[in-house]
């Protein structure tokens, strides 16, 4: 009886572990959310390190599941901004367009790029946004 007792439990760890996991990454969403609605973007700089260090997911699907990840709470940020008559329409056009051409250049890069590369490439950008807000 004692072996099944035992068989029972662990699997009842793991379940709670997971459990715990699921929900930690839920609260990082949370934050990923708050600051991508807070500052217009930025979320990414949270997601990715999350989702490489939290979840071990490679370097290139972190990035691109990050992508994924934004793009609906971009969308519900936007509406939101558009409601309250917050956007400027002329570089929502403009801008807007140079980003699709960016961003479609971008995952086609993302392909070639060696994940190393795009991790040195990934804390640069970080750093210099860091001392950006700084100055």
């Amino acid at each position: 009886m004692q072996t099944q007792n035992l068989s029972k439990t662990k699997p009842q760890k793991k379940q709670s572990s997971s459990a715990k996991k699921k929900l930690i990454l839920i609260m990082l969403g949370g934050i990923i959310g708050l600051l991508n609605g807070f500052f217009g973007g930025g979320g990414g700089m949270v997601c990715v390190p999350t989702l490489e260090k939290g979840l071990g997911i490679e370097s290139k699907k972190a990035h691109a599941t990050a992508i994924a990840v934004i793009l609906p709470l971009s969308i519900v940020s936007s509406a939101i901004y558009i409601f309250r008559g917050q956007i400027a329409s002329l570089p929502l056009l403009t801008v807007g367009l140079g980003v699709i051409f960016g961003g479609i250049a971008g995952s086609i890069c993302l392909k070639f790029i060696p994940a190393k590369t795009l991790k040195i490439i990934f804390a640069i950008l970080m750093f210099a946004g860091g001392i950006r807000l700084l100055i």
